[in-house]
């Protein structure tokens, strides 16, 4: 799926390529917890695995992401956040993602690991 000049799948408003496509590529990192956890949500839209897996914290990583290309994900909705701001190392988001056929609500704990925002661990 070419999202490149389509918004992103995370919600901002924002082009794919100026916001989670960004941090896909490596052109820059997550800021803060909630921006990796959209940008998570994003990959899943995207089926980034690489992605995914590269941004879960290295304890908890599994062999695979899980992604189902046939998923369709429709819309992220963040219900709200603690901590994990830019001088924080530590934060938890809770969210709900919606996909054709269902919807997926968890809070979600994000650490820093060697100074990047990855995932931890649902909670």
């Amino acid at each position: 799926m070419d999202v490149n000049n389509k918004l992103c799948p995370c919600g901002t408003g924002q082009s794919y390529v100026d916001c989670c496509g960004a941090l896909h590529s490596g052109a820059r990192t997550a800021a803060t917890a909630e921006q990796l956890m959209r940008s998570r949500y994003s990959a899943f839209a995207v089926s980034d695995e690489d992605y995914l897996l590269r941004t879960w914290a290295a304890k908890h990583r599994p062999a695979s992401a899980g992604i189902d290309a046939t998923d369709r994900w429709l819309k992220l909705e963040i219900l709200s956040t603690e901590n994990g701001g830019l001088l924080q190392n530590e934060g938890v988001v809770e969210f709900r993602a919606h996909y054709v056929g269902g919807v997926v609500h968890e809070r979600s704990r994000f650490v820093r690991e060697n100074g990047q925002w990855v995932y931890a661990e649902a909670l």
